[in-house]
């Protein structure tokens, strides 16, 4: 089995959805992490607030420098994630297929490597 990180991308300058679109969006989310869980695939999963929550910690000259805000300007960010345990690769496309069809935004499926 294999670790892969399926990320969700979200518009940085998108129309939010209503709160009637994203209960129901929640609930197909929820269907879907109960049958990431009833597979065994389930290891984490998590939302993420806007980017405008970061603080960014910075090595520069031997010191630690804080700022406010997100590291790099993008136009999506990092919006949620999933880390499943699956067979390979494949497994993981699949499941990163089910959740853009869920989510109806890009996701990025990346293997774990282990040092």
């Amino acid at each position: 089995m294999a670790h892969y990180l399926l990320s969700v991308y979200t518009p940085a300058d998108g129309t939010p959805p209503t709160p009637e679109e994203l209960d129901a969006i929640m609930k197909e989310v929820a269907a879907y992490n109960q049958e990431l869980r009833d597979a065994g695939a389930w290891v984490f999963s998590g939302g993420l607030e806007a980017p405008a929550t970061a603080t960014v910690l910075r090595l520069q000259d031997g010191d630690v420098l804080t700022t406010d805000g997100p590291f790099a300007e993008a136009k999506e960010y990092l919006g949620g994630f999933d880390v499943i345990d699956v067979p390979d690769l494949d497994a993981a496309l699949e499941w990163g297929r089910k959740a853009a069809r869920v989510i109806g935004l890009p996701i990025e499926v990346r293997p774990f490597h282990w040092a």
